[in-house]
């Protein structure tokens, strides 16, 4: 218009000029105007002025905005309430709380207009508090829904849904936003009963459409109640809305689903949606792997690949979580290959997951290599790391670097380091540093201890035959949240045959958990160490009646890219007879360097000579034998596991390095963490040291080299 004619804006010009200048940020452009604005001489209009006001608010320029409102030779209750909410916007809401009071001292009209910023820029509850008194004498509530809205989301914010409650119940008109906050603030406080009776009141008091923002809430509150029939119902109203098409609803149905357990719908929602984006690949790849299918995880994510979309880092990580879960070191560098070819090798997020890939895959080595190249580490980066050497068993090197981190870094440390420490602690046998740190990690740093540090320091104290003073630390925790504690002090009964003791804390933990299968097959373990096979055969007939199935072990190993997986007197693989030619042949070597077989181990009533053929014939050993006659020597075997690996097979594993000349060459010690992929145990030949409770999936190598 200004090149082209002589003409130039007006009064009503500018404020829409103004306006687009907010819309976009731009606050170059909003300078540019303004001069022009004082180059014309409208510069007094109020209507311009009130527009450049709340242009500079919404660039964020808060000092630009005050003077021209302190430039403003005549000023109305829309000026002093847009400088009102420049300063909430700036989270300046003290001044604006001031400016309120100037204005109503000045005998402005107070409206909603005036109320609605401050109430959404509170800081606190009394402040809340109030401006509510300060609407209520107004007698504003009564006729303006979007005030009464931010009230009853100011209640919400500070937690306090019974004042939410009480403006919801006094409305005379509710708007979807009205539904929407009084729904979401019960779902936030966990009362999800609530919030469900007040969905189905507004699906039957109609006259109100429910939009996508309502559905958040309510597929959140179903997130929470896990309740699989709930969420079906759900989804059918999304489809009946017309919602399901859009990317951000088809990817909350999809987490919904998976997060109560069903993903076989989950799958079934993704292969509805026609044109993907990279935010829905993630979560089904990110479903599977939570659920332990890290091999359909993969098998998703490289049918991600051919479709051009290219992953995030989300994806990535998700990805490299699967392939942890797995154990499958051969795809862990595949995808590492992957990450380095596009772009995302720098990338802290990813570097973090690689450094728990190597890790849970055995290959400390290549997870100290990613560590070494992070440049900018964070409490992640350094935590990872921790953890990779604790499940290691290389307790030493652990500490070390959780001192090298303190030197070099100030992090306010969490609960996830403190964690790996007294794991670190526990696998190593450092009874006085973790005693050292449980009690530093509340007195030097304020975090609380919580039940996994109870669990590791529990562990620790077992594993050193500290019973006493295991029991003192499970007697300091709430009877509620005992069951996951008392599991660590029973394998170390177990370990010493403490048959009194476990007895009784074996009678706790059923107590607490009377469903759990692996306390009942622990306690038989126990009986059938001491001897006591009447007991252990009234264990073994308790788990029946409750119908209660102990999963049958097996062990898998991956050769060439290829995963081979056995159970106990396997004869299915198709060169099982040079398996058992070669393991009749290390069973004569191993009896040669001095193994007995630890017949104990088995839990059923034999003579000794049939114990020792059921041992010889353990699914670990097959892998192992496989492995042996699959590789050359110096191969790291990875071997992964579903159940506790017994006593004999770890001096079996360990002899079996001595004969075959395959030494590690690291420190001696062994550890085992419960893998939660296929319900998986992975371990690594370095230490002969149990794992015996559920942790998070740590798969290590059998290093055999």
């Amino acid at each position: 218009m200004l090149r082209s004619t002589n003409i130039h804006g007006n009064s009503f010009t500018y404020p829409l000029l103004f306006k687009a200048c907010a819309a976009l940020t731009s606050l170059r452009d909003g300078t540019k105007l303004h001069a022009h604005v004082l180059h014309l001489g409208f510069q007094q209009d109020i209507f311009v002025q009130s527009s450049l006001l709340d242009m500079y608010s919404k660039c964020s320029d808060l000092a630009s905005a005050r003077n021209v409102f302190d430039e403003m030779i005549t000023r109305n209750a829309v000026s002093w309430n847009t400088m009102i909410s420049a300063y909430c916007r700036g989270s300046c809401v003290t001044e604006a709380v001031k400016m309120l009071k100037e204005m109503w001292v000045l005998g402005f009209e107070l409206s909603a207009s005036s109320f609605i910023s401050v109430l959404a820029a509170c800081t606190n509850l009394q402040l809340g508090l109030s401006m509510h008194c300060c609407i209520f004498k107004l007698g504003l509530l009564q006729c303006d829904i979007p005030l009464a809205n931010s009230v009853m989301n100011m209640y919400v914010k500070f937690g306090s849904i019974d004042g939410a409650r009480s403006i919801f119940d006094t409305m005379n008109e509710r708007s979807v936003l009205s539904w929407t906050t009084i729904i979401g603030g019960y779902v936030n406080a966990g009362n999800l009963v609530e919030a469900f009776n007040l969905f189905n009141g507004m699906r039957q008091a109609g006259g109100v459409s429910q939009d996508m923002v309502l559905f958040v809430k309510i597929i959140s509150g179903c997130v929470q109640t896990g309740n699989l029939l709930l969420a079906s119902s759900i989804h059918s109203l999304v489809l009946k809305s017309g919602y399901d098409g859009e990317d951000l609803m088809d990817n909350l149905v999809l987490n919904m689903y998976a997060k109560c357990g069903d993903i076989v719908s989950a799958r079934r929602v993704f292969e509805m949606v026609d044109e993907k984006c990279i935010y829905l690949w993630t979560s089904m790849i990110a479903a599977y792997t939570q659920f332990g299918y890290p091999a359909e995880a993969l098998d998703l994510f490289k049918s991600l690949i051919r479709t051009g979309l290219k992953p995030n880092e989300a994806t990535l990580a998700t990805v490299l979580s699967a392939c942890a879960d797995l154990g499958s070191l051969t795809v862990g560098k595949d995808i590492e290959q992957y990450v380095k070819l596009n772009g995302f090798a720098s990338n802290r997020k990813v570097q973090t997951s690689l450094i728990h890939m190597f890790c849970k895959c055995g290959s400390i080595e290549k997870a100290k290599e990613v560590f070494a190249g992070v440049l900018n580490k964070d409490l992640a980066v350094w935590s990872s790391m921790i953890n990779g050497y604790a499940t290691h068993g290389m307790g030493i090197e652990a500490l070390d670097l959780f001192h090298r981190m303190q030197m070099s870094e100030v992090f306010n440390l969490d609960h996830a380091v403190f964690t790996s420490i007294l794991l670190a602690c526990s696998h190593s046998g450092l009874i006085d540093d973790g005693l050292k740190y449980f009690k530093s990690m509340k007195k030097d740093y304020g975090i609380e201890p919580g039940m996994e540090h109870y669990t590791c320091l529990v562990d620790l104290l077992g594993r050193a035959g500290h019973f006493d003073l295991a029991l003192e630390t499970i007697r300091e925790i709430p009877v509620q949240v005992q069951a996951q504690v008392w599991a660590p002090l029973l394998s170390a009964c177990r370990k010493y045959r403490n048959v009194e003791l476990g007895e009784y804390v074996a009678k706790k933990l059923l107590s607490l958990n009377p469903g759990n299968i692996s306390n009942y097959v622990l306690m038989a373990n126990i009986y059938t160490s001491g001897g006591k096979w009447k007991e252990a055969a009234i264990t073994r007939s308790m788990m029946r009646k409750r119908g209660l199935v102990k999963e049958p072990g097996w062990s898998q190993i991956e050769i060439h890219g290829y995963i081979h997986v056995f159970v106990a007197g396997d004869r299915s693989h198709h060169q099982s007879a040079d398996i058992y030619k070669k393991l009749d042949e290390l069973n004569i070597k191993l009896k040669e360097a001095g193994y007995i077989a630890e017949t104990d181990m088995v839990i059923h009533d034999l003579e000794n000579e049939e114990k020792e053929e059921a041992l010889k014939v353990h699914s670990e050993r097959l892998a192992v034998v496989w492995g042996l006659i699959s590789t050359d020597p110096g191969t790291t075997l990875i071997i992964i596991k579903n159940l506790q690996t017994c006593g004999d097979c770890h001096s079996f594993l360990k002899l079996t390095s001595m004969i075959t000349g395959r030494v590690n060459s690291n420190r001696a010690s062994f550890a085992c963490v419960k893998n939660r992929a296929k319900n998986s145990l992975h371990y690594q030949f370095q230490v002969l040291m149990e794992w015996p409770f559920k942790m998070s999936a740590h798969p290590l190598a059998i290093n055999l080299e």
